[in-house]
């Protein structure tokens, strides 16, 4: 018989080595083998935490194929599927097939700098352009290849479906149902005077068009791009392109999962 082999990932909060121990030893006496490594043939990752634990182990396992689902042991929760004392439910579930998957789309920035060196990141949340150290940037920006405005502010958002009510909610984006595939731009503290003129309002974008973003550099700070919660900063980028990537995150979703029930319970 094929060993069953599950992968843990948790932070390192009391609740959550708790949840752990007591998740291993139930599923050790069902049968399944516990790992906290990504074993090649490992067929589910449990992420034990809350939502910045969850995209830490999808970024820790470099968005693999298998599928994911997150216990919370957080504070909002909103990739979770289930809480602490639900733990025989979820193995009972998983065990005998009452389970489906969302399939959740992410968004890729390609970087070009000088050097015409090229370096690629990855989010399922959002990708955000902006200065180094909160100072304001000028991005000449493209849809499509077509020249759309000359930016100035904090920097922009570029939210997934999955992202929208994260980071993006917060700068007053709107929430998307994940099962659209689109890219939200959402600005931050956008510029709109007489000496500069910015898209005060989030713009929606179909998943075959890219975002092109060329800095101005009047200052000696160079652009720091984040991809969830990882930083990387440049300081000869010649061009930035945004798009949907070919990577998808699977979750795991039970039969009662419903995404604007979900909304509802964690925002109104």
């Amino acid at each position: 018989m094929k060993n069953r082999i599950i992968t843990i990932h948790t932070n390192d909060t009391p609740v959550s080595l708790k949840t752990k121990r007591l998740l291993a030893k139930k599923l050790e006496g069902s049968g399944f083998i516990v790992s906290e490594s990504l074993e090649g043939d490992s067929e589910l990752i449990v992420c034990i935490g809350g939502d910045g634990t969850f995209l830490e182990g999808i970024h820790k396992f470099d968005f693999p194929k298998i599928p994911f689902i997150g216990i919370n042991t957080g504070h909002l929760g909103f990739f979770q599927e289930i809480n602490p004392n639900q733990l025989a439910d979820f193995i009972f579930h998983y065990k005998t097939g009452k389970y489906r998957l969302q399939a959740l789309s992410t968004v890729k920035a390609t970087v070009i700098n000088d050097n015409d060196e090229c370096f690629e990141h990855i989010g399922l949340n959002e990708i955000v352009i902006r200065g180094e150290l909160s100072h304001p940037v000028h991005l000449n920006i493209s849809i499509g290849g077509s020249f759309i405005e000359r930016f100035s502010g904090d920097g922009i958002l570029v939210a997934t479906p999955a992202g929208s009510t994260a980071y993006n909610y917060s700068l007053g984006g709107s929430i998307v149902d994940p099962r659209l595939k689109l890219m939200q731009v959402t600005p931050i503290a956008p510029m709109d005077t007489t000496a500069y003129r910015s898209f005060t309002s989030s713009i929606l974008l179909p998943c075959d068009l890219s975002l092109g973003v060329i800095p101005e550099y009047v200052t000696k700070h160079g652009i720091k791009i984040t991809t969830d919660h990882l930083e990387y900063n440049y300081n000869d980028i010649r061009h930035i392109n945004v798009e949907f990537s070919d990577k998808v995150v699977n979750l795991l979703r039970f039969e009662n999962y419903d995404f604007w029930t979900k909304v509802k319970s964690k925002f109104l």
